[in-house]
């Protein structure tokens, strides 16, 4: 019974990429093995099933060797996110927040990885790490200016999935699924099913971008384009490599940051592969976000000869201080890497309660400068619809 369930394990795996292309952000049901759980916790004897004896309790002539427990990938973990608020608030102690949550606002539902809770201080209700994935009550409220397209994307549509904002680059929406459901994504209300770049085996995305010999660079998005298999990416990437003018390849994903464990041989394998300069953008807001494990895997992405930049959103009650601030950028450089950008809020519905007003955030950031040597100031920066570039605040 136990390899039978290994197998499905592996079989839904292997459809995960149809799910994300239909599914984008919407909910999906928790699935907990208990039994695998408890025999990883070294608890086996909690589940056995009555009048079944145990290995150890067999004929002492019949030599048994003990099976190697191999942590469990990221597949795995991915499914054993927790989906359920109030489960999140009983893990923290945290229940009488449960009067607070969101009601509208779980259209987009909570998810996060347990090793990214694990990181989360029990009984602190202003938790930086918790305010970014808990629904609270409110994102129920409609405020003026706040929008469902905050950015412009769907403006900016060239083919179904394929977004050119900017001279030289061509963005793709590769899924609508993360590992993460960020309360402030300024994407939470995006048609992911109907703009993905990944319908027809990418070769609409593809005919796009080799049409077009202004474009030099591509970029991976969506949702968060490590959510899919590495033999999905290297699908895409075995076709970008016909195309002459490219000459760039820039992945932005916030799974190295929440589900480290993704960052496995395979997909480093991958990136090694490639034919072009890779920079990876990864997204930190707040310098307990990385841990050791996290460190971990952002070595291993260095490794593999990639540039690590960190974009960063100022939250208000996450890291809207200059200590904060100034945390964050030691610990990315520590950790290999350079705070690229810091973006005031995308004013997209149900997160106005995050943002940051943009004479405190210059404030912030000025004093990030008498404090810290130039490379680690993140430049400051403001989206805005129809520009040709990110603006620069600061």
């Amino acid at each position: 019974a136990d390899d039978a369930r290994c197998a499905v394990d592996d079989d839904l795996h292997a459809v995960l990429d149809v799910v994300h292309a239909i599914g984008g952000h919407a909910k999906a049901p928790s699935a907990k093995s208990r039994i695998g759980n408890a025999a990883r916790m070294g608890n086996p004897e909690k589940f056995r099933r009555p009048g079944r004896e145990a290995p150890g309790d067999r004929a002492r002539m019949i030599p048994t060797t003990p099976l190697s427990l191999q942590p469990p990938g990221w597949q795995q973990l991915w499914r054993e996110a927790v989906t359920d608020p109030a489960e999140l608030l009983d893990l923290l102690g945290l229940a009488p927040l449960k009067s607070r949550l969101a009601t509208e606002g779980m259209a987009f539902p909570l998810r996060v990885p347990r090793g990214y809770v694990g990181r989360m201080r029990h009984g602190d209700p202003t938790d930086p790490l918790l305010r970014q994935v808990l629904p609270l009550d409110e994102e129920d409220r409609i405020v003026p200016g706040f929008v469902l397209d905050a950015v412009g994307d769907l403006e900016a549509r060239d083919a179904p999935g394929v977004l050119h904002k900017y001279a030289g680059r061509a963005l793709l929406i590769t899924t609508g699924s993360c590992a993460i459901h960020c309360r402030y994504c300024f994407r939470r209300h995006f048609p992911y099913g109907e703009e993905l770049a990944a319908r027809g085996q990418w070769r609409e995305a593809v005919a796009t971008i080799s049409a077009d010999p202004s474009l030099h660079e591509v970029l991976l998005s969506g949702g968060d384009p490590w959510s899919l298999s590495t033999a999905k990416l290297r699908e895409l990437t075995d076709q970008l490599r016909a195309i002459p003018h490219l000459k760039r390849l820039r992945i932005h994903t916030r799974l190295p940051i929440v589900l480290p464990e993704r960052i496995d041989t395979e997909l480093c394998d991958w990136l090694r592969s490639l034919p072009w300069p890779v920079a990876v953008v990864v997204h930190a807001n707040h310098a307990r976000e990385i841990d050791r494990d996290v460190a971990a895997a952002l070595a291993r992405l260095r490794a593999c000869g990639t540039t690590l930049l960190n974009q960063a959103v100022l939250l208000a009650g996450v890291n809207d201080s200059v200590d904060a601030q100034c945390e964050l950028g030691e610990t990315l450089f520590s950790a290999g890497v350079l705070p690229y950008y810091l973006h005031l809020l995308d004013r997209v519905q149900g997160a106005a309660h995050f943002e940051v007003d943009e004479t405190a955030a210059k404030a912030i950031v000025a004093a990030m400068r008498a404090r810290m040597p130039g490379y680690l100031i993140p430049r400051l920066v403001r989206e805005m619809v129809g520009e040709s570039s990110k603006t620069l605040v600061l």
